[in-house]
């Protein structure tokens, strides 16, 4: 099996306006949903520590 030369990389210039609410208007992508996070963490009852009587 031969070894293959490495191939120098090709990068191009993007001069689009590709964020995703370009993307929505154009009708390229679908909005994403907005994450919710309410009841997600579960927070315990702990009562308050007593203050230390110094």
């Amino acid at each position: 099996m031969s070894d293959f030369q490495p191939q120098p990389v090709q990068r191009r210039q993007d001069d689009s306006a590709a964020d995703m609410g370009t993307l929505v208007d154009l009708g390229l992508a679908e909005e994403q949903p907005e994450p919710q996070y309410e009841g997600l963490f579960l927070e315990p009852d702990v009562q308050p520590a007593p203050e230390d009587a110094a």
